[in-house]
């Protein structure tokens, strides 16, 4: 039987003295670069998420509209609009889920602004009112919007589709509880 020698440590690439075996881990400067690539990593995807809640919100926002108007025209059809429109929203279930329903009846959006439905007193409509809307929401909510007699913020459009420049101007933010639009429909 033949004898397999036994490796000396003093022949070992891996000797306690070499430069492999003292190496151990990251240095302080390493994990420094590490933690600082990681961060910025963090920092850009925060900001892709923010601008993705925020186009989230505003389609959301115009589902909401929308499906509000056709609700109103569905319920009354044929009918004259009662004074205060969104009890009976509330009644016969015609409310987005997406919108805060109060015990109270009262229905507000997802920036705590009240949404409201009422009786054009002007005309054979209706008027929906949608409060404390982001400026980044308002006009992304107006650019392109149709179907509408009118929709009133700090001025009012009534040429359809809604251009960029005309949502801007409507869109203008005069306090901190955000922008009022007011959708007037038939």
């Amino acid at each position: 039987m033949k004898r397999i020698p036994a490796l000396s440590l003093k022949n070992s690439p891996l000797r306690n003295d070499s430069k492999l075996a003292r190496q151990r881990g990251a240095s302080l400067l390493e994990g420094i670069a590490y933690l600082g690539i990681a961060a910025l990593v963090v920092l850009g995807a925060v900001s892709l998420l923010t601008g993705a809640f925020s186009s989230a919100k505003s389609n959301q926002a115009n589902e909401e509209v929308i499906a509000l108007r056709t609700a109103i025209r569905k319920l009354y059809i044929g009918q004259v609009y009662p004074a205060d429109i969104m009890p009976g929203l509330v009644a016969a279930n015609a409310v987005p889920g997406t919108l805060i329903k109060a015990a109270d009846g009262t229905v507000t959006n997802s920036w705590g602004g009240a949404v409201t439905a009422s009786a054009d007193s002007s005309s054979n409509g209706f008027n929906l009112v949608y409060q404390a809307v982001p400026q980044d929401v308002c006009v992304n909510m107006l650019s392109g919007a149709n179907g509408w007699v009118s929709i009133a913020g700090t001025t009012t459009i009534t040429t359809f589709p809604v251009t960029t420049s005309a949502a801007t101007g409507t869109c203008t933010v005069t306090t901190n509880a955000g922008n009022t639009l007011t959708f007037k429909g038939v």
